[in-house]
């Protein structure tokens, strides 16, 4: 997820001080995401720095109104138009971890599955129940956080099929088959010994 264009994206509607940008983007993300204030600060100095925002007007309440650059609304635009690429190389904690405990010795790993599925569809329940309330309302928030909650009942589905399909590659092996023992080659790149004083 891009806070960063995120923002540029929302001040490119108009001027915005901190809070402000923060329940902008919940109302525009379904309030999936949530993020801290201290994060949408420490984004607007660094985007000031970049030359994509500038610090404007304050207000009454002393609240200060950040605007966009024409930079900062190239960016935005540039950031709508092209896809997200999402890398090969991704940590997924949910397969690391059943790959780790795949492959310890002692470690129940049919049980390491069945308790993430568990879990997997327990969230999976949750965003149903979360996006059939949302159907039922017109308002603009409440599409917002059906595309959202849709994304992620998807990613949850196919989370659940690939625990499904992993469980039965295991089960096809003997689990001492898996098992790995660790390595008498030392790597030759570590941390140096301290020497004696």
């Amino acid at each position: 997820m891009s806070v960063r264009q995120s923002l540029l994206a929302i001040l490119d509607q108009g001027p915005c001080y901190g809070y402000q940008l923060r329940s902008e983007f919940d109302r525009r993300t379904g309030s999936t995401w949530p993020l801290n204030v201290g994060q949408i600060y420490n984004t607007l100095d660094r985007l000031e720095r970049d030359g994509l925002v500038a610090k404007g007007e304050v207000d009454a309440q002393g609240h200060v109104f950040w605007t966009i650059t024409d930079a900062g609304s190239a960016e935005a635009r540039d950031w709508l138009r092209s896809p997200v690429s999402r890398g090969a190389g991704t940590r997924d904690e949910v397969a690391i971890k059943i790959a780790v405990a795949a492959t310890l010795p002692g470690v129940d790993v049919a049980e390491v599955i069945r308790t993430q599925r568990e879990a997997s569809l327990a969230r999976l329940q949750s965003l149903r129940a979360s996006s059939a309330a949302d159907a039922t309302q017109d308002a603009p928030e409440a599409l917002a956080r059906s595309i959202v909650d849709e994304s992620m009942m998807f990613a949850a589905e196919a989370e659940l099929r690939w625990l499904d399909r992993t469980e039965e590659r295991l089960a096809a092996r003997p689990r001492r088959a898996m098992a790995l023992a660790l390595s008498t080659e030392r790597p030759r790149r570590g941390r140096p010994a301290k020497q004696p004083a």
